[in-house]
């Protein structure tokens, strides 16, 4: 997802340098898809750490 992120900045800056404005805004909407996403993804992640604690070693009796 990042590197879809990273091709749409890199799509609308050549957008913007053709002058393809119509182009621009598609992107644009793309681009705050692809970031929402990974806001989604990086929330989803945060919330399901775990914090086990440190194992034991038994000892026979």
């Amino acid at each position: 997802m990042e590197e879809i992120r990273d091709n749409l900045i890199a799509r609308i800056a050549e957008a913007e340098h053709e002058g393809w404005l119509g182009e621009v805004e598609g992107l644009r909407v793309s681009l705050a898809g692809a970031e929402d996403k990974l806001a989604q993804i990086s929330r989803r992640a945060a919330s399901k750490l775990v914090v086990l604690p440190a194992p034991t070693l038994r000892t026979e009796p």
